[in-house]
């Protein structure tokens, strides 16, 4: 049984819990043994199955389908309501109503000693039926959040015998009434893991052999390079392949996962698994070895000495996205990029910010790089006109970062060449303990040897000496280097001229595409974050 199975059956066991909301990857399939043999099912079926099997009376409400009788409708129907021939309701208050009478029924057929049935109730879609809906004037809404809140603190289920399971794709999405509730037992839903996507491809050769005729003898290697994607996915994808006849190889698994991931987290996030490494960079020694003696200790799992995150600052062009890459490279892990995960509906943000996590969680090591962090991050205090998003988002992603099961899981990779604008709290050790400075390069001879090698990359062969090697820009930065190879290779062609004669028409008007008064506060702004002085240039620090 899965751990967040084996949660809810100690906690109602115990006696502290009757009712649970379950969410997060609610919708995807699930391994749900049955009788004989191990199955593919959904959540209802896994709850009936395995949660409830000694419970006489099962009812859900689906609000598309009603309210109905998954087990033990003749019980049910001896219930004097249903003598009466009253129809069971398709409105959810109605039917969340008559949940509630034949619970409170059956807790007086056992309190004058009668014999009573052991009830369950499911609920799906609960975040549909009671939304989190701030400021909501809705008698309608208020009376569904108050009445499945009292199924907890008023009723005590367990007690009774009886159990509530409200299933929602998300918990920032149901009412707080019922989702913050002291007496619900919150539980998420994980992704699966590798060992459950290990036992559901051994399950699916039965049905797709040829699309798994390349991993007969071993399913736990693509296991592990699907983990992140949903059951329901992975299903669809060897369907799809044992239809065409294509084998799954080895080289499709990474491509397949990036795909697959984006899919289900519905356009949220950039899957990136990266092909550069520090081989790439020029200069950054000091840098570069601190980032490889935390790689090593990485790969040696001695987490304890881990940072739980890195901030890249510096000024505009100097190469952060580019060393993010290459770290993530070096270590083996894939990037993940936050989109836009802001939404205009009320919740919307704060339900694909959790959607997010959940993901995280199931990657197992991976690199969560957030450019432009001064604005992606949001604020303590929310401005007036965003409804308090800015600051739900903020305590969100504070809560997350500083959670210590994450350390050597996921590292916090922020970038900004403003710095200054993140909060205090979000870059404090602990949530972000290395702050690495990036600077333009600090002399004409470092900014001759980073633009050879850019030139070089472009096919254009500039001497190892040269005049223009004293006619280098002050406060190059690699992205400014990066123009100008650009443009002396177009030039070069265009003009049908030598590449030292392409380089110094492009030096000869080349103007700084940012105003060097900016690349010198963005300078000071660097230093000052900076957490240890040796990666700061001599130059710099004078």
């Amino acid at each position: 049984m899965p751990r967040w199975a084996s949660e809810i059956v100690s906690s109602y066991e115990s006696g502290a819990a009757g009712c649970f909301v379950l969410h997060g990857n609610v919708n995807d399939r699930l391994l749900v043994p049955s009788k004989s043999e191990v199955v593919l099912g959904g959540l209802p079926e896994f709850i009936m199955e395995s949660l409830l099997p000694r419970f006489d009376v099962v009812l859900s409400y689906d609000p598309g389908q009603g309210l109905r009788i998954e087990r033990g409708g003749k019980v049910f129907s001896q219930w004097p309501t249903i003598k009466e021939g009253l129809d069971l309701p398709d409105a959810p208050l109605p039917a969340v109503r008559m949940l509630t009478h034949y619970l409170k029924y059956c807790k007086n057929l056992q309190a004058v000693g009668a014999a009573s049935p052991k009830v369950a109730v499911v609920i799906r879609q609960a975040h549909l039926i009671c939304p989190a809906l701030p400021n909501a004037h809705n008698h309608d809404l208020n009376a569904m959040a108050s009445i499945l809140r009292s199924w907890a603190a008023d009723m005590r289920l367990q007690e009774h015998g009886q159990a509530a399971f409200l299933i929602s794709e998300n918990l920032n999405g149901l009412h707080p009434l019922v989702a913050r509730s002291p007496r619900v037992l919150e539980v998420e839903v994980p992704l699966p893991s590798v060992e459950e996507m290990t036992t559901a491809l051994e399950m699916l050769s039965l049905r797709c052999p040829t699309a798994l005729e390349n991993f007969r003898n071993d399913y736990s290697k693509p296991a592990g390079r699907l983990t992140g994607s949903t059951l329901s996915s992975v299903e669809i994808l060897l369907l799809r392949r044992e239809h065409a006849k294509l084998p799954l190889v080895e080289s499709d698994l990474s491509d397949l996962k990036r795909a697959l991931v984006e899919r289900d987290c519905g356009g949220l996030i950039d899957f990136i698994e990266p092909d550069r490494d520090f081989a790439g960079v020029i200069g950054l020694d000091g840098v570069k070895s601190w980032l490889l003696q935390d790689i090593a200790l990485w790969k040696k799992d001695d987490l304890e000495a881990m940072p739980m995150g890195y901030l890249f600052c510096g000024p505009v062009g100097t190469g952060k996205t580019y060393l993010v890459e290459c770290l993530a490279g070096e270590a083996g892990v894939p990037v993940v990029t936050l989109k836009n995960f802001r939404d205009r509906w009320v919740g919307s943000t704060e339900e694909n910010l959790e959607k997010i996590f959940s993901l995280l969680h199931a990657l197992g090591r991976c690199i969560v790089f957030i450019d432009e962090a001064d604005q992606a991050l949001g604020r303590r205090a929310s401005g007036s006109g965003d409804s308090g998003v800015s600051s739900r988002v903020y305590s969100m992603m504070a809560k997350e970062m500083s959670d210590t099961r994450n350390r050597g899981k996921i590292i916090w990779v922020l970038a900004s060449s403003r710095p200054d604008l993140i909060e205090v709290d979000l870059k404090r050790p602990g949530r972000i303990d290395v702050k690495i400075p990036l600077f333009p390069c600090s002399d004409a001879k470092e900014a001759w040897t980073l633009l050879r090698a850019l030139c070089k990359a472009r096919g254009v062969d500039l001497p190892k000496k040269s005049r223009q090697a004293r006619k280098m820009p002050e406060l190059l930065t690699p992205g400014a280097a990066e123009a100008i190879a650009v443009k002396t290779r177009r030039r070069m062609i265009t003009g049908g001229i030598s590449a030292e004669e392409a380089l110094t028409s492009c030096l000869d008007g080349y103007l700084p595409p940012i105003s060097p008064a900016v690349i010198q506060a963005q300078i000071q702004l660097a230093i000052d974050e900076a957490s240890d002085a040796s990666f700061i240039p001599e130059i710099f620090r004078r």
